[in-house]
């Protein structure tokens, strides 16, 4: 979320230049979901500029908005850093994963049964679902993505994790003053760091002399 429809455009747009470098500079395909994030993340502030234009409401905006930052987020970070992850540590993000699958399907519940609304507040945006157990969700939530990057064995990836958790704390305080809303720069940030993940990745393996001559 961003302060304003132009904010989110510039975000969305440079967010996306980032996505796309980072899946060309991708070497293992393994690695292509959790490159591709900010690809997704990119979308997500150009469909809330679409929100931003058409003043809130509860139209096809708002709703696409709300299934990419609720069960597809959910799902797809602790996804994305399993397919990623080292063998030795895949067991310890399996727990994230599964918790993330149980939190989508919820939230994806909850997205099917309930309206969402947009309503503008000050500079920010706020999403009004109305979901049961909301606190418990949240924390399901957090526990997926961001636990995900930080068992992932891997220091970029755990770097990433500390960093949306404090930056998520910040941008919650500020959106919840109705401050201003910088969740967008937040997305940036995470982007820049993936993008510095996928490009120190390990280098393709070399064919062996065999295959060279032939």
């Amino acid at each position: 979320m961003c302060w304003s429809a132009t904010a989110d455009l510039v975000a969305g747009a440079a967010i996306t230049s980032v996505g796309v470098a980072c899946v060309a500079r991708t070497r293992r395909a393994r690695d292509l979901p959790l490159a591709a994030l900010p690809l997704l993340l990119g979308a997500h502030q150009l469909v809330e500029a679409r929100v931003w234009h058409t003043g809130g409401g509860t139209g096809a905006a708002t709703l696409a908005w709300a299934v990419i930052a609720l069960p597809v987020l959910a799902l797809w970070v602790p996804l994305g850093v399993w397919c990623a992850s080292a063998r030795r540590a895949r067991r310890r993000v399996t727990a994230t994963v599964l918790v993330g699958t149980v939190t989508a399907g919820f939230l994806a519940y909850g997205l099917a049964t309930r309206p969402v609304r947009a309503e503008i507040r000050g500079h920010t945006m706020a999403y009004v679902i109305g979901l049961p157990q909301a606190q418990l969700l949240v924390a399901a939530y957090l526990v997926a993505t961001v636990g995900a990057l930080l068992l992932s064995g891997d220091p970029r990836l755990t770097l990433l994790g500390v960093l949306a958790a404090a930056g998520a704390l910040v941008c919650w305080l500020l959106w919840r003053l109705e401050f201003v809303s910088t969740w967008c720069a937040l997305a940036a940030v995470c982007s820049v760091v993936l993008y510095g993940w996928v490009r120190r990745g390990p280098a393709p393996r070399a064919l062996p002399a065999w295959d060279v001559r032939h």
